[in-house]
């Protein structure tokens, strides 16, 4: 695949986070998405990883002073994986998706179980 900069990556992101439902998006409101170029040495196949309290596990003093939860993608593991453009789009729609689930609670096996591992 030839190499996609990190304008053309965030745009993808962005068209990804376009088609997620408002009634989701509207619960992400102290979410912060991020491209990085490429995640920590010690796990260099990660995809994305979502950085925060699920809401599952919040309590009621929860927001007070916390910053933002974190959903990173990371562009270098996503656009070695793909053999084209196309293929690039899914696997990152993919991954928003897995990763926003973690924010609502739903553990991996979960998601495998839903085809979305």
């Amino acid at each position: 695949m030839e190499p996609v900069d990190v304008a053309a990556f965030e745009a993808i992101v962005g068209d990804s986070l376009d088609e997620v439902p408002e009634e989701l998006m509207a619960m992400l409101d102290n979410v912060v998405f991020l491209v990085e170029a490429e995640p920590p040495a010690d796990d260099p196949d990660l995809l994305g990883v979502y950085d925060g309290v699920p809401l599952t596990e919040r309590d009621s003093g929860w927001g007070l002073g916390n910053l933002p939860d974190r959903i990173t993608l990371f562009q270098g593991p996503l656009t070695r994986m793909c053999d084209d453009l196309e293929d690039l789009r899914e696997e990152i729609a993919v991954t928003v998706v897995h990763e926003i689930a973690h924010h609502f609670g739903i553990d991996d096996a979960a998601l495998h179980e839903l085809g979305w591992g």
